[in-house]
């Protein structure tokens, strides 16, 4: 109450109008520097963020390439027969004094795990069997150097990473393994870089993609699960790299550099708190908000003074505009101020004078109503504040029975037939009481007349800007209308009767896509729970034609539509193949309707892509079939020339497969085949191709493989074929397998010519006794002449 009082005060307002325009502007211009300084500081934090990311990142991969390099030098330098390798393998450990500097453990393993040589001497783990470790299953496994995953180490159980080399003998056959330790505890390697901080709180933590962290520069902790659900952390172990603002586990805004590493899985991630950063721009705001307040304290008593001595004129203009008002003054009014307050006394004296001249010409303005309305084809009440009438004109003197004497002074609702009298007096109150136009349709009937008559009504109310006067009241026989509009419900119940028993959906939208009605047909493709009436229909479903999406325009810009395949999907994800039709009614006209017929297609397209699919595939194995595998050929074929490596084709024959079927029976054979095409699709990438050719023949089209890794994997197939038995009636039943291989050329053109070689391939396998890969060298060019 007292802020309203104080308010109701224009020089208050005023003056709270200027300080609000002060704290606006001051605080829009805070915010627009404080938006720019934090912008900026955004950008160098972000920038300091990624470099120190990126310099630990390169510097920590450096070490470990050296100490990989160092320790694949050292191995190949180890090449000797398997047995002076494990009789002289303390010798070889004690010679390496330039490996002993570079790692917290030196190891020699031989060829089944066990480890026989070690540095320093005092770990005592000669002897223990390491082949379980993913640092030997990876070197004895894929030969090369690596960087293992951190591990618990013999050692009192404490974290390590290994770096392990493989060592051959001069017949490059594995007789061991060279490792070493880096250890992640006790001022590791690691450990250095952890401890590098940015500004005063930031920190550097260092993690494998697997989710391990094997340094942390807030914590100290190591061999820890990363406990945070950042998503950064988590893009980060699939690859991510970048810095962006985000939240720690605490909920603390930070600035996050993620660099991955390259030697290794790991990746460095750079952290540093958003308030340390942005701390000069918090400083200079506080500042400004000091000398904010202080200017408002200054502002506020002088514009109060001022504001007073300006509007001091307008108390005497208000005792005069009174005075007028009442009476007691005749003359104009008359006050000194400023051009506004000259303005009101000038535009307030005019409007005295019109008022005077709209009085007296009220009365003829009444008159002229009053014989215009007499000629209106609808009837037309006039009554006083209460509703008590004044005048009709003639049309509702015949609707009622009665002439204007003997209305004159009766209220309009005494006519209403009693069964709507009490809405419709209800409905009259509360649209005169919020001045609004009352709009309502109900039966009239008078003392003498027949039965009652169906009106539609409308009243508004007549008012001056001082009070209202009375009301105006439409009255129009809808009689005849009524009796239409029972006809046309009659005919939609009908139709509506029909389309609803339909099984095709029917559903009809306005232009703007808006359901007007849809059958129960219509609904099941809708969903949106059955209620869809009043939705756009382009809202609850997704139409797509050959892979374009229909839109509402698209339907409005064509004509009727017979038959369109299309796909529909609802909000509630169903899918449906859909046979739409559309017609457009009163196109180009008012109220123009669309029509859509849907009948669902979906079995039918079902059957054509089963069929499809049984043409491309083997029904026994579900590989591709001979044509579908002549048809990647062909593609591939035209890809060679855009492939940075070469393409292979690789023809499988089964060898002693006769048998299987003529001892263990049809179904065994069956049975084997089916295994066999498990094993070859298990063995290749998605990328690459699989078919049964016919009978015991397979075929299998490598895409920019390069032979040398094709060889690998054809290899690896026929020792899988070997060792496939299964066991019938007491007896073991397998095959091996003869493979022909050959590499695609860009001068190829013929499928036919690269399947010829690959199948001599075959040929020559079983020619130098079965179960072999068998390369064919593709043929030389000829020399031109």
């Amino acid at each position: 109450m007292l802020i309203s009082r104080w308010l109701g005060s224009l020089v208050n307002r005023a003056v709270l109008m200027v300080v609000g325009v002060i704290v606006l502007t001051a605080l829009l211009v805070a915010l627009a520097g404080s938006l720019l300084s934090r912008s900026e500081l955004e950008q160098q934090a972000a920038n300091q963020v990624a470099t120190i990311a990126q310099l630990v990142a390169g510097e920590l991969d450096d070490k470990l390439s050296e100490r990989l390099e160092a320790l694949s030098h050292v191995a190949q330098g180890l090449t000797m027969s398997q047995t002076v390798f494990e009789v002289r393998a303390k010798v070889l450990m004690r010679r390496q004094t330039a490996l002993q500097r570079l790692f917290d453990g030196l190891y020699l393993i031989d060829a089944q795990g066990k480890v026989i040589a070690e540095y320093p001497e005092a770990l005592n783990i000669i002897g223990t069997d390491v082949s379980s470790r993913s640092y030997f299953r990876q070197a004895s496994g894929q030969l090369t150097p690596g960087i293992s995953e951190p591990y618990r180490s013999h050692d009192e159980g404490k974290p390590a990473v290994m770096l392990a080399a493989p060592v051959f003998d001069h017949k490059q056959r594995f007789i061991g393994m060279l490792g070493g330790a880096i250890s992640l505890a006790d001022g590791h390697l690691i450990e250095e870089f952890s401890g590098i901080r940015i500004g005063k709180t930031g920190y550097l933590t260092i993690v494998s993609r697997s989710g391990t962290v094997l340094a942390n520069g807030r914590t100290g902790e190591v061999f820890q699960p990363v406990k945070s659900a950042n998503p950064m952390l988590r893009n980060a172990m699939d690859g991510f790299e970048g810095t962006a603002k985000t939240l720690s586990a605490e909920g603390e805004n930070i600035i996050l550099s993620v660099q991955q590493l390259v030697e290794v899985p790991w990746f460095v991630a750079a952290v540093w708190p958003a308030g340390e950063a942005y701390a000069p721009v918090t400083r200079i705001t506080d500042a400004f908000l000091w000398v904010l307040l202080a200017v408002i304290l200054l502002v506020v008593p002088v514009s109060m003074w001022r504001f007073r001595r300006l509007m001091a004129p307008l108390g005497e203009l208000g005792l005069q505009v009174h005075e007028r008002h009442l009476g007691v003054r005749n003359k104009p009014v008359r006050v000194s101020g400023g051009m506004e307050i000259s303005q009101v006394v000038e535009i307030f004296n005019m409007v005295m004078d019109e008022r005077d001249d709209v009085l007296s010409s009220l009365a003829e303005r009444e008159a002229f109503f009053r014989s215009l309305t007499r000629g209106a084809p609808i009837g037309i009440v006039q009554a006083d504040v209460l509703g008590r009438i004044e005048f009709v004109n003639p049309v509702f003197e015949n609707i009622i029975g009665l002439e204007l004497a003997e209305l004159s002074g009766t209220h309009l609702f005494d006519y209403v037939s009693g069964d709507d009298r009490d809405s419709a007096v209800k409905g009259w109150q509360q649209a005169l009481k919020k001045q609004e136009v009352f709009r309502d349709r109900f039966r009239l009937q008078g003392p003498n007349a027949g039965p009652p008559v169906w009106c539609q009504v409308m009243t508004a109310t007549l008012e001056t800007p001082e009070k209202v006067m009375g009301t105006i009241t439409v009255v129009r026989d809808i009689s005849h209308e009524l009796e239409v509009e029972k006809d046309l419900r009659d005919e939609q119940l009908r139709a509506k009767n029909i389309l609803s028993v339909m099984q095709d959906g029917v559903l009809m939208a306005d232009t703007g896509g808006v359901i007007r009605y849809a059958n129960h047909a219509a609904g099941r493709f809708l969903g949106a729970g059955g209620e869809y009436l009043g939705k756009n229909v382009f809202e609850l479903l997704g139409i797509n034609h050959a892979d374009q999406a229909l839109t509402h325009e698209w339907f409005l810009d064509h004509d009727d539509l017979d038959s369109l395949y299309v796909t529909l999907r609802n909000c509630s994800g169903d899918v449906f193949d859909v046979d739409l039709s559309m017609i457009h009614i009163r196109q180009g006209r008012q109220n123009e309707r669309l029509v859509f017929v849907l009948r669902d297609d979906t079995e039918r397209r079902r059957e054509e892509e089963r069929l499809s699919w049984e043409a491309t595939h083997d029904s026994l194995t579900q590989l591709l079939n001979r044509r579908a595998f002549t048809v990647a050929l062909n593609k591939c074929l035209s890809d060679a020339a855009r492939q940075d490596a070469s393409s292979v084709l690789m023809l499988i024959d089964l060898d002693h497969f006769k048998p299987v079927n003529d001892e263990g029976g049809h179904l065994l054979g069956d049975e084997l085949l089916l295994r066999l095409a498990d094993l070859f699709k298990e063995s290749v990438r998605q990328s690459d191709t699989v078919a049964r050719l016919g009978g015991d023949e397979f075929g299998i089209i490598l895409p920019a493989c390069g032979l040398a890794r094709a060889k690998a994997l054809a290899e690896r197939i026929r020792a899988g074929v070997d060792a496939l038995e299964i066991e019938h009636e007491g007896r073991m039943f397998g095959v091996t397998a003869s493979i022909g291989m050959t590499e695609l050329l860009p001068a190829d053109r013929e499928p036919k010519d690269v399947v010829a070689r690959a199948d001599e391939g075959t040929y020559l396998a079983k020619a130098k006794g079965r179960n072999r890969v068998v390369v064919v060298p593709v043929p030389e060019p000829e020399p031109k002449q």
